[in-house]
C-alpha cells in the first residue's frame, strides 16, 4: 500500500487551509522526498465551487519551480469535498496527472470532524493509500 508521511504541524494547516476556504473546495501540494512531505503549498482554487477545483496555474508553476530548485518533487495533492465524502470524484480520477503523487482528500461533511483519506489514482484505477502522521 502507498503511503504519505506528513508531520502533524502539515497536517493540521491542510486541515485548517480546507476548513478555511469553506464551503468552497480547497486544493493544495506537499513536496518533498521519498513520499515524506516537507513543505505545503496552500493553492487558490481557480474555480472558486463547492464541487469543483483547479489549481491556479501560475500558483503551481511557482510551486514547482521553487521545489526542483530545493531538490524536492511533488509527493501530494489534496482538495477537500465540503460537502460529500473524501473518495475521488469522477472529475478527480480524470484530473490525476501525477501518478506518483498521493492525492489526499478531506471530507468536510461534518466541518467539526474532518475526515482525511488519501489514494493513488493511475490509469483511471483509485487505490486506497496510508496517511503516516508523525512529529
Amino acid at each position: 500500500m502507498a503511503k504519505i508521511r506528513l508531520s502533524q504541524q502539515l497536517f493540521d494547516r491542510m486541515i485548517a487551509h480546507c476548513k478555511l476556504v469553506y464551503p468552497h473546495e480547497a486544493c493544495g501540494i506537499f513536496s518533498g522526498r521519498d513520499g515524506v512531505a516537507e513543505k505545503i503549498y496552500e493553492m487558490p482554487n481557480v474555480e472558486s465551487s463547492p464541487v469543483s477545483y483547479m489549481v491556479d496555474p501560475k500558483a503551481q508553476f511557482v510551486a514547482m519551480k521553487e521545489m526542483r530548485e530545493n531538490g524536492e518533487t511533488m509527493v501530494s495533492v489534496y482538495h477537500s469535498h465540503p460537502q460529500s465524502l473524501p473518495y475521488p470524484s469522477g472529475k478527480d480520477i480524470e484530473l490525476a496527472f501525477y501518478s506518483d503523487a498521493v492525492y489526499i482528500i478531506v471530507g468536510l461533511g461534518d466541518i467539526d470532524r474532518p475526515e482525511a483519506r488519501a489514494y493513488t489514482i493511475r490509469k483511471g484505477k483509485v487505490r486506497e493509500a496510508r496517511i503516516d502522521i508523525g512529529t
